[in-house]
């Protein structure tokens, strides 16, 4: 089997994320924090967070499948629980606090870069220093 291990980096997009996907020798933060410093999607939008995958092929696949992915490595950002969302009585909030309690997200992440997002934080997710 034929493996290779790539990079994924997630930027703010209008419905969606901008992706690009980068191949990487390992999983290594320390040189995808430094690779996600080269991104730019549209609108000059920056990288917020990556994720790793390694995808393999036999000789007779038509396609690679992902065999392999890491847990999602925010680029910097506040963490806020469920309980301190709903302590600071913002009706900002109010759409947030019902897709938290809709879908059972115990907390989010805040990124405040060049645009702001915020996202679901799960439990093995990993919030860098950026």
């Amino acid at each position: 089997m034929i493996e290779k291990d790539f990079v994924t980096f997630l930027s703010p997009g209008t419905f969606f994320n901008e992706e690009t996907t980068k191949e990487i020798d390992s999983w290594d933060v320390d040189k995808a924090i430094k690779m996600s410093k080269n991104i730019t999607e549209r609108y000059d939008a920056t990288p917020y967070a990556f994720y790793f995958t390694t995808r393999g092929r036999n000789d007779f696949d038509l396609d690679s499948k992902r065999i392999a992915e890491s847990q999602m490595y925010y680029l910097g950002g506040e963490v806020k629980t469920l309980k301190q969302i709903e302590l600071e009585c913002n009706p900002e909030n109010d759409i947030l606090l019902q897709n938290m309690r809709g879908n059972g997200w115990k907390k989010v992440i805040i990124n405040s870069g060049n645009w702001k997002g915020t996202h679901p934080l799960r439990d093995d997710d990993v919030v860098l220093e950026y």
